[in-house]
């Protein structure tokens, strides 16, 4: 049973008995850890039924070198592959396109061969060519995975099926970053891979629209996950309540970003729910180059003025845990953060007025649930002191309109995010933020205004990625502590994912921690 082995909470609820279910295993193999694939021969009398899943995203961008769309992120994972991949819903990672674990010839080189056989779904052989190709495009100097690969010196083919992988110094996570390079045909364009991308994963792509995407089962995949089901459709329906009614009347079986105020509708029409702690979180993002929010102890007293486990309780129906690091608990590198920005009006009213504070702009995203939030916000801080006037608008027109300049101009910005379908690991999710990439050099302008605190955060990170257990855990703590102290941008809290299913038609079904739907051993009840 998959679910046994992660951190969720399952809440599952039938309508007449109402009885508590247990999920048990989906996409994961029970050797999903390392040993070697299978030959891909399936239990069963092969692939059966259809699975519908309401998904709350859109997107028009799925190549697996660029995109980051939770939508493609989502339907990607079931046709591509690279030569490793996560258990979405415990993040074990497994061989995917590789034949097995690296092979170390020392600890700054490794050598990895090819599945025995491997096809994309159009019928072409793998080659190592294609993970060349396809390692090139995801760390091209314009592609945001590039900051994930920094300690790889170069990737190089050995013959056609084994690839040489020599790293600038000895990193603990080779086969976990390795998953966010999905291996494509040498030959694909950028525009090919954009609106109809080819893999070698358990289905393919049979049609790609703004409103709805098409899978069908890869007759070429030779891999340990064969396609359990005849087709996959995912439905794009953005609005909570499109979704919410697709699934009660029966046109869905997943859904996706359940609202927390929904969960008893869902679970009382005989629907179960996967509630799972994740990285999904509000941030509060300063603008450094600006007084006063250059000084860390103002950015923190915004945290200090906002009653977070109230927002959590009310806006969030108790559905996510206030930070008490950048890290969520659920990581298992977390430590809780020396310097804690717990509900304090007092403190925060001292800070603001001894740095002559009075007025703020808080520019936020659209989003629904981030909406939600900013009443309490405003009034939390104007009680603190300070005139808040709010400005609401998408997540491309904050960022292109405000961060993503030169100079930029804003004061305070609330946005979501969460790159958390990347990977577990604290050198993605603090790199993702805390990197020398746009937010660090633009966005919060901190590598600029602090150069000091930005260069001991990157050495931190890269010592501790090259550790493993207690060891590595201690120096992430040393970089939970001083991105607290520094505070350029900092999450309100983390939110639980619930996802719903409709376990009456499915079986082998989890949810996950992050965005997207992994349901790549998912079944229809017979």
């Amino acid at each position: 049973m998959r679910s046994s082995k992660r951190w969720a909470k399952v809440t599952a609820v039938a309508a007449a008995a109402m009885l508590v279910l247990s999920a048990c295993g989906g996409g994961g193999s029970e050797n999903g850890g390392g040993d070697s694939p299978s030959t891909g021969e399936s239990t069963s009398a092969g692939p059966s039924g259809q699975i519908n899943l309401g998904v709350a995203y859109e997107t028009t961008n799925y190549d697996p070198s660029t995109t980051s769309s939770a939508l493609a992120m989502g339907t990607n994972w079931h046709v591509m592959e690279g030569l490793y991949e996560f258990d979405m819903a415990t993040y074990e990672v497994y061989p995917a396109l590789a034949a097995g674990d690296p092979v170390e010839i020392s600890d700054t080189e490794y050598e990895i061969g090819l599945r025995e056989g491997a096809k994309f779904s159009d019928g072409t052989d793998v080659t190592a060519d294609d993970v060349l190709e396809s390692w090139a495009r995801t760390t091209d100097e314009t592609s945001i995975y590039k900051q994930f690969f920094t300690f790889i010196d170069s990737v190089t083919k050995k013959d056609d099926r084994t690839v040489t992988v020599k790293l600038k110094y000895p990193f603990a996570g080779l086969k976990e970053r390795l998953v966010n390079v999905k291996i494509i045909p040498a030959k694909s364009t950028q525009e090919e891979m954009t609106s109809f991308p080819i893999g070698t994963g358990p289905f393919k792509y049979e049609t790609i629209t703004n409103t709805a995407v098409e899978a069908v089962p890869n007759e070429h995949y030779n891999g340990s996950k064969p396609a359990q089901v005849e087709r996959m459709h995912w439905e794009v329906l953005k609005d909570d309540s499109a979704r919410l009614s697709a699934a009660l009347g029966g046109t869905i079986d997943v859904m996706e970003t359940v609202p927390s105020a929904t969960k008893d509708q869902l679970a009382g029409s005989g629907w179960s729910l996967d509630e799972v702690p994740g990285y999904n979180n509000a941030f509060l993002m300063f603008n450094t180059t600006k007084a006063p929010f250059d000084k860390p102890e103002v950015r923190r007293a915004f945290h200090q003025a906002i009653d977070r486990q109230k927002l959590v309780d009310t806006a969030l129906s108790g559905d996510a845990i206030a930070s008490t690091a950048f890290l969520p608990e659920a990581n298992p590198m977390y430590s809780k953060a020396k310097t804690q920005m717990d509900f304090d009006v007092e403190a925060a009213k001292k800070a603001f007025a001894d740095a002559g504070l009075k007025e703020v702009t808080l520019i936020s995203t659209d989003h629904p649930w981030v909406q939600n939030l900013t009443p309490q916000i405003k009034q939390d801080l104007e009680a603190a002191g300070l005139t808040v006037n709010v400005q609401s608008m998408a997540s491309g027109d904050l960022y292109a309109n405000f961060a993503d300049v030169d100079n930029p101009t804003y004061d305070v910005a609330l946005a979501p995010g969460d790159p958390s379908v990347f990977g577990q690991d604290p050198g993605i999710i603090i790199d993702w933020w805390y990197g020398d990439n746009v937010w660090t050099q633009q966005r919060t302008s901190w590598a600029k205004t602090s150069p000091e605190a930005f260069a001991k955060l990157r050495d931190l990170s890269t010592e501790a990625s090259q550790l493993t257990g207690d060891e590595a855990k201690a120096k992430w703590a040393e970089a939970l502590d001083l991105i607290a102290e520094e505070a350029p941008l900092y999450p309100l809290f983390h939110r639980t994912m619930i996802t719903g299913f409709n376990k009456d038609k499915l079986d082998n079904v989890d949810g996950i921690g992050t965005t997207g739907l992994e349901l790549v051993g998912a079944t229809v009840k017979k």
